[in-house]
């Protein structure tokens, strides 16, 4: 009788892990967003407004949130589970269905997240400094 609550307790504890994993990648394009505008405002009033240490900080910050975009899209990518299965739809509606379908979710959300850090980060690489 316990085994089908452990079970339970299991399935509940990866749907909810999925759920976050939704909202991760668009929380560090956000955070990628907020980051880079408020570090070159800083590095304009309060250090000079050197352009060279703006575009490379500016690279590493974006590096760091396509990296972790990038793992997050993996670990979604893994768990929609598409390679194994073939299935890019499951019609069932049965729990694997929703748990790949939130998988699939997640993967979107990542690409879609990746293509916002990259929009944000352009504008920010081609400056010439602080007016």
């Amino acid at each position: 009788m316990t085994d089908g609550k452990d079970a339970e307790k299991h399935e509940f504890r990866e749907e909810s892990e999925s759920l976050w994993r939704i909202a991760f990648a668009p929380a560090i394009w956000a955070i990628h967003f907020v980051v880079c505008y408020a570090w070159v405002s800083l590095v304009c009033v309060k250090f000079g407004g050197d352009p060279a240490v703006m575009r490379v900080s500016l690279l590493a910050i974006s590096a760091v949130a396509l990296a972790a975009i990038a793992w997050l899209g993996w670990r979604a990518f893994r768990q929609w589970n598409v390679r194994d299965t073939g299935d890019f739809t499951n019609p069932e509606g049965e729990a694997e269905d929703r748990h790949e379908f939130l998988g699939h979710a997640a993967f979107l959300l990542a690409i879609i997240s990746a293509i916002g850090v990259i929009y944000v980060s352009m504008p920010l690489i081609i400056i010439e400094g602080c007016r």
